[in-house]
């Protein structure tokens, strides 16, 4: 019975309003955007995030290493469990961020507006052209406190489970020669995995980890691909583990 009431609550009341509110935020990101106002569009993006979780019941927490820096820049690799992983970073993780994103989601009205007046990362890997100018662009934006999230599984959980990393996101982490920090999130497929809309209300706990620091020679990509795997599955529960 609280369920059937959740699912009326779910599309006739709270649908209706974060879509209403995505518009909205997404007008103010484009407007502020243009001209050049970053903070704004950043404060956009956590109350669009806080809206979606917290108008469907979802609880977030936050356990975050204190060696992790709000004035540093960072390369935040996290796991993908559901598409509310996005939701729970955008406005709980704390820290301003750029996503690394293919560039053809930017085609998506309102949202793809949004991501391009924030400055989201847009990946060309078509080219070494495109490639390079991926890495020139991301230089630029990652610094001063700005990170970037990246997801390098890819695509969401279909089982609930890590899938394997993809090395293609990480050869673009380590061009930019920041510390790359593991992040843990846990209970987003529980709240909606990739096989349906419906929310179930719960709690997402995002787990912050310490901070892999390049070496003189920057990163070796499969080792710190191997370390960040690790010390991410160390954080989720057993069943949601899963080997390469």
């Amino acid at each position: 019975m609280k369920l059937f009431l959740y699912r009326i609550y779910q599309w006739c009341i709270a649908t209706p309003i974060v879509l209403v509110a995505s518009v909205f935020f997404s007008l103010i990101t484009v407007v502020f955007g243009l001209l050049g106002i970053n903070k704004v569009c950043h404060c956009m993006g956590v109350a669009w995030g806080w809206t979606w979780c917290t108008l469907m019941m979802v609880k977030v927490v936050v356990k975050r290493s204190p060696n992790v820096k709000k004035d540093a820049s960072y390369v935040f690799v996290a796991n993908h469990q559901s598409a509310y992983d996005i939701f729970a970073t955008y406005g709980f993780l704390g820290y301003e961020y750029k996503w690394m994103m293919r560039k053809a989601l930017t085609n998506i009205p309102f949202v793809g507006w949004s991501c391009r007046a924030m400055g989201h990362i847009l990946v060309d890997t078509k080219t070494a052209a495109g490639v390079k100018a991926t890495i020139a662009d991301a230089k630029k934006k990652l610094q001063g406190g700005v990170s970037v999230v990246i997801f390098p599984e890819g695509r969401r959980t279909e089982t609930g489970k890590m899938g394997p990393f993809k090395s293609g996101a990480f050869k673009l982490a380590v061009e930019f020669g920041l510390p790359l920090v593991p992040v843990t999130i846990d209970g987003a497929y529980k709240v909606m995995p990739r096989s349906t809309f419906n929310v179930t209300p719960g709690t997402i706990t995002i787990t912050v980890h310490d901070p892999i620091e390049p070496g003189e020679d920057g990163h070796d990509i499969e080792r710190v691909s191997v370390e960040c795997r690790k010390v991410i599955q160390s954080s989720l529960p057993a069943e949601e583990r899963d080997k390469e």
